[in-house]
């Protein structure tokens, strides 16, 4: 009897054609939900940048305010449509987003992609400095993390004022309650935001989407403005006035570093399909309708977004853009776990406690650490400034700097990797490159109305992982130095010149590499003069990718002598992968192990360095301060590693710096 689902296809509805339907049903069906779940977590952000950005642009307290015209009206709005189309659309989502590492996205898999370029000599000095950049970027992006929250969640209680005057005093404190919410929560993960968030967010984007178009039909000239002659007239015919907007215009494109930071979460894929096809027609209709609202009655510049809406739903609206500026905040909160979890793995940052909150999906991550730090952040600014206008020019120069820093590591890694034509590259990062340095000189005048706190924020997160990386460097010259060579260690147990006394039992040290002896096995030796009968010396490599297939993750090495009972093992894990220990040595051969190990019963050393400021003038006091002040954020190794805690072993040595 021949096997039923090898029956050829047929149109009668035989049992391949149906198992074919519906093996296509089920991959429409989760794809589907990655979408939602993209639109609740990647999308807040920028979808609910039409709250502030034509009122910030026409606000009559600005230092530098563009006066209410039909010409002033048209060109704004035809700037912000452009604006969104070459930043967000061509930039990110067109060629960003095509730069992954092995599917992550955002700043740090760039700068990935430039240390495996430095590797090689050619071009090596140009990328090791485009890395700094990029470093300095992530560090912008950062302070956009911080700065997002609290300007979008303040941006949409202030709705309030518009529903009920009354209620003014009352804005700071109900977004402080938001806030300190929406951090509670995260330890959930992202994939349960996402669920609970992604029906929110297309609720939001149909709603603001139907409001403009309400408003474009009382005005449907404002459809004009889609033409880019508006934005070339009012930029080059205004530019007095344009200049000073564009600081402004640039909250359009808020939250475009987040698309491509969290592209590892939900994958490319997803986020172009649901920035093309929902969330650009409804952020671009809304822009549309609030330009006419605001022609119809120069007023209006008080608050457009808000008036745009029937007086009914006005106070609907408030609890759905409170409800987006929650998930706008999930956006840049997510992006900022990614972005420090590949700093740590990079050797930017300290070894951080990452909660992977997804079976299915490795990307997601939970950062208690990063978590604690923002929230304590953004409650401070809220505070601090009290309203969404008085943030807005320091949300722009955030964005506009960690734009303009993708924008310049994408072209040179077009160049370098994929030989792109020098004549093509030229046009397209001529383009580009002019359109994001003028948002950066824009907001460059507003520094003393806040455009310096990201950047002082940018340069602290700067001068911290770059203290970190070169304090690590040193460190690990002066361990290497205290352990000695691992192959003249063994020599010596080999010939009996180090006296031990062999017990049974595995015992398992970790260490940096194969080059050196681990601290605690030395002091073992040297102090105890005891020596297991099973040695496993494991090295953990983290490599520049975000996982590593399974066949190219162990090595095994009996350094040289096979009866011994002394074997080295290098592991190699990718940079979103958490380490298993255990796990691991369970999967090795015993042949390869000089015999099976005891892993029940195995003992786990640690060699734990206390960091001490020494005199030697290796880098500045106060870096040296800072390194070891940030050394104490370190995780528990035994917890990072899975090690079982009632068989590890801490054996601890100091290093001066």
């Amino acid at each position: 009897m021949p096997d039923r689902r090898q029956e050829p296809a047929s149109d009668d509805g035989s049992p391949s054609r149906t198992l074919d339907a519906r093996r296509a049903s089920a991959r429409d069906t989760v794809r589907l939900a990655v979408v939602i779940g993209a639109l609740g977590v990647v999308f807040g952000d920028i979808g609910t940048s039409p709250i502030y950005t034509l009122q910030t642009v026409f606000n009559p307290d600005d230092p530098h305010p563009v006066p209410v015209s039909t010409d002033n009206v048209y060109g704004v709005v035809s700037l912000v449509f452009w604006s969104v189309m070459i930043i967000v659309t061509v930039t990110y989502v067109l060629l960003a987003m095509r730069a992954d590492n092995d599917g992550e996205g955002g700043i740090m898999a760039l700068i990935t992609l430039l240390r495996r370029l430095s590797s090689s000599q050619r071009g090596r000095r140009a990328a090791v400095v485009l890395a700094a950049l990029g470093i300095f970027g992530a560090s912008l992006f950062f302070g956009d993390s911080m700065i997002t929250p609290a300007i979008s969640v303040l941006s949409a209680v202030e709705g309030l004022k518009v529903v009920e005057p009354s209620l003014e005093d009352a804005v700071v404190p109900i977004t402080a309650v938001i806030i300190v919410i929406l951090f509670l929560v995260q330890r959930r993960g992202t994939a349960a935001v996402g669920r609970v968030f992604g029906p929110v967010m297309i609720a939001w984007f149909v709603a603001i989407g139907a409001c403009g178009v309400v408003g474009i039909t009382d005005h449907p000239d404002i459809l004009k403005a889609l033409s880019p002659t508006y934005a070339l007239g009012f930029l080059f015919g205004h530019w007095g006035t344009a200049f000073f907007a564009l600081a402004a215009i640039v909250l359009s494109v808020t939250g475009a570093e987040a698309l491509y930071a969290d592209m590892g979460h939900f994958g490319r894929r997803a986020i172009t399909r649901g920035w093309l096809f929902l969330v650009l027609p409804a952020c671009v209709l809304s822009y549309l309708g609030q330009g006419a609202l605001i022609l119809d009655d120069p007023a209006n510049i008080s608050s457009p977004f808000f008036l745009l809406v029937p007086g009914w739903g006005r106070w609907p609206m408030v609890l759905l853009a409170t409800a987006a500026t929650v998930i706008a905040s999930q956006a840049v909160i997510t992006g900022a776990y990614s972005v420090a979890s590949q700093a740590a793995r990079l050797g930017y940052l300290p070894r951080l406690r990452i909660a992977h909150t997804s079976e299915s999906t490795i990307g997601q991550i939970y950062v208690p650490w990063i978590n604690w730090l923002l929230m304590v952040s953004v409650l401070t600014l809220v505070f601090a400034f009290r309203s969404s206008a008085a943030l807005a020019y320091a949300f722009g120069m955030a964005v506009t700097g960690t734009i303009t820093i993708t924008t310049l590591l994408f072209f040179y890694i077009a160049r370098a990797k994929w030989g792109t034509p020098r004549w093509l590259l030229g046009i397209g990062a001529g383009v580009l490159l002019f359109v994001d340095l003028l948002f950066v000189a824009a907001n460059m005048t507003k520094l003393v109305h806040g455009a310096w706190l990201p950047l002082l924020i940018g340069l602290t997160a700067f001068t911290v992982m770059t203290t970190w990386q070169r304090g690590r460097a040193l460190v690990t010259a002066e361990r290497a130095r205290a352990e000695g060579p691992l192959p003249e260690f063994v020599d010596d147990l080999r010939s009996g010149k180090a006296s031990t006394v062999q017990v049974p039992g595995t015992a398992v040290f970790l260490n940096r590499g194969k080059e050196t002896t681990p601290l605690a096995m030395r002091a073992n030796v040297v102090h105890n003069h005891v020596r297991h009968e099973q040695v496993v010396i494991l090295a953990l490599q983290t490599e520049p990718m975000p996982r590593v297939p399974a066949d190219q993750r162990v090595v095994v090495d009996d350094l040289g002598y096979a009866d011994d009972g002394i074997v080295h093992v290098t592991a190699r894990f990718g940079y979103m992968e958490t380490p298993d220990v255990p796990g691991l040595l369970a999967t090795l051969d015993p042949a390869e192990t000089e015999g099976p190990l005891q892993l029940d019963q195995a003992s786990y050393f640690l060699s734990k360095i206390e960091l001490r400021r020494g005199k030697a003038p290796t880098m500045a006091p106060w870096r040296k301060r800072l390194f070891i002040a940030t050394s104490y954020i370190t995780s528990d190794a035994a917890e990072h590693f899975s090690l079982p805690r009632d068989r590890t072993v801490i054996m601890g040595s100091h290093i001066e710096v």
